[in-house]
């Protein structure tokens, strides 16, 4: 910080200084100033692990860094920096634009003239448009720029491929309960950082309840920790009472269009076809508490009747349709249960996909055959022309033929032949619809001079 003047009242620079950290929020008072002192992401930066052999050896690379919030991206974009001994810079997708990016890389490859790396750390990069990630492009390939974007969205979908090509992607996970306790611990413990200095006492659960209510976000956990500190006297103990009231409004992680939000309805759906009502009906919980729309969900259950329960249990659709109503009728809270009764009878009902593979089969041949002329048999002939003409010659009405079937006509066009696309499973309702079209299956091909497949 430049020198300046001071009233004898304030102090030297230094005090200024040790007075302008106090102010920061605790949890960038906390910041890992080595990686020794971080907590979580084991997997990654653990001793020995190809990342953490890179970064201690200063020998790093341009990369993404894809993970929740409060899992310390930012964090490890400056041990980056102090590692390889080069200069940090950040910018936000959120603030900055072209103009201002374009500036930090021309004072960017000013330093590497001068023998000197720059780790351009670029926060919420998937916010940024192409012409925006393209900008970074001739100066990764130069060096001129250690490129490291943070983003709490896949890649994959977010970032053009031009710019994933020349970096690694690094998957961070959200800090788990023990994780945060230890960095809760920590900043109790510190006094020159931290509040160690207030001698304030906190409880075991106490730490635990705050690390529950962050939900993987460690930088949340500090800050519910340094407000807790707030209302306490120094040397005093964060009470219950003290403790309900910091947390009352605590809100766990979703993003209704992000990554969280198609895990999620995916784990729901999969519980659903896997036949586990507890772990469906979990997620749908999951879900309505993160914000998603109950009206959504409500779909989607619709959808995975027809798809995972098809024709094995009938009664799916029209309760699904029943409970979409009920929603639209009662609203939250109560059109809520409505949903979760379905979530709990589409995961304990017979599963088939018979009639979605059905379907999904001759669309393929739809598309592969092109638009074959109808039979002449089964052609409407509703004029006296038509009739000439052949149409509906040869017709057997199935009413009259025995067994309600006239088992000798085909219902395909002449070039395809007899198609099968719908193959009962042995589960509930199928396992009589199973029964019944074999044996008419059976039967056509008897009819026909056909002998068994």
């Amino acid at each position: 910080m430049p020198r300046r003047s001071a009233p004898p009242t304030i102090g030297n620079d230094d005090l200024l200084a040790a007075d302008n950290a106090a102010l920061k929020p605790l949890a960038e008072r906390m910041r890992p100033r080595s990686l020794d002192e971080m907590v979580g992401q084991r997997r990654l930066l653990a001793p020995g692990s190809a990342l953490r052999r890179a970064i201690e050896s200063g020998r790093v690379h341009s990369m993404i860094l894809w993970g929740p919030p409060g899992c310390g991206k930012t964090t490890l974009a400056l041990l980056l920096a102090q590692y390889a001994d080069a200069e940090f810079r950040a910018i936000s997708a959120v603030l900055s634009g072209l103009p201002e990016v374009r500036q930090v890389l021309a004072e960017a490859g000013a330093r590497f003239d001068q023998g000197r790396r720059t780790v351009l750390f670029v926060d919420e990069v998937h916010r940024f448009n192409k012409a925006q990630q393209d900008a970074f492009l001739p100066h990764i390939e130069r060096g001129s720029i250690l490129f490291v974007g943070a983003t709490t969205e896949n890649p994959s979908f977010e970032l053009n491929s031009a710019l994933l090509s020349r970096c690694r992607v690094h998957v961070m996970e959200a800090l788990s309960v023990e994780d945060i306790t230890v960095a809760l611990r920590q900043a109790l413990a510190d006094a020159e950082r931290g509040l160690g200095d207030r001698d304030l006492h906190v409880g075991d659960e106490q730490l635990q309840l705050i690390a529950q209510a962050a939900d993987g976000d460690v930088r949340r956990a500090l800050t519910l920790l340094e407000i807790a500190a707030e209302v306490v006297e120094e040397g005093g103990t964060v009470t219950d009472a003290t403790l309900a009231q910091v947390l009352a409004d605590r809100t766990r992680r979703f993003d209704k269009g992000g990554d969280q939000f198609y895990d999620q309805i995916s784990a729901m759906h999969k519980s659903v076809r896997s036949s586990n009502p507890d772990a469906a009906l979990y997620w749908f919980a999951r879900m309505l508490d993160g914000g998603a729309d109950p009206a959504y969900m409500a779909r989607r259950l619709t959808r995975m009747a027809v798809e995972d329960i098809g024709l094995a249990d009938p009664r799916a659709l029209p309760m699904a349709i029943d409970a979409w109503d009920a929603y639209e009728r009662l609203g939250s809270p109560e059109g809520d249960l409505a949903l979760a009764q379905v979530v709990i009878y589409l995961a304990s009902t017979a599963k088939s996909n018979a009639a979605y593979a059905a379907f999904n089969a001759a669309r393929r041949d739809v598309e592969q055959h092109g638009s074959q002329p109808v039979p002449m048999h089964i052609r409407n002939a509703p004029t006296k022309l038509m009739k000439q003409l052949g149409h509906g010659k040869g017709y057997q009405y199935d009413h009259d033929a025995e067994g309600g079937v006239a088992l000798g006509q085909t219902g395909f066009p002449d070039a395809m032949g007899e198609r099968v696309y719908y193959e009962p499973v042995e589960r509930g309702l199928e396992i009589k619809l199973k029964d019944k079209l074999d044996a008419l299956r059976k039967a056509r091909r008897e009819a026909r001079g056909l002998h068994e497949p």
